[in-house]
């Protein structure tokens, strides 16, 4: 179970990686649309792993190492607006949320 101040931080870098891709995705990943649905924080901080859903792409997977390898430019722009609310920046690790695939495919299943 997430601590209090996990939760916290969880919401608050969602929300700015949120804005982050909303003003920068259509310089740096091509016009993507990229949405942040799940931000989970480690026990000790260190560590934010990112569940980012791409609409309408057909190869998220590509979308996804394209994100990847601007993790460290991300990093460092998150960290100068949330810098004074954060002791240290956490390594930023992101994973494709393909919750929305699963509920089809169930709901599929279950009209079929």
């Amino acid at each position: 179970m997430a601590g209090i101040r996990q939760e916290k931080i969880a919401s608050l870098l969602k929300r700015e990686l949120a804005q982050f891709f909303q003003r920068e995705s259509s310089f740096m990943f091509g016009g993507r649309f990229i949405t942040v649905t799940i931000v989970r924080m480690s026990p000790d901080l260190g560590v934010a792993k990112v569940y980012l859903s791409f609409m309408a792409s057909k190869d998220p997977k590509g979308d996804l190492e394209a994100v990847s390898g601007q993790a460290w430019l991300i990093r460092k722009k998150l960290a100068e607006t949330v810098g004074k609310q954060l002791r240290r920046m956490p390594e930023l690790q992101f994973y494709v949320d393909d919750s929305l695939d699963y509920y089809d495919d169930i709901d599929r299943l279950l009209n079929s």
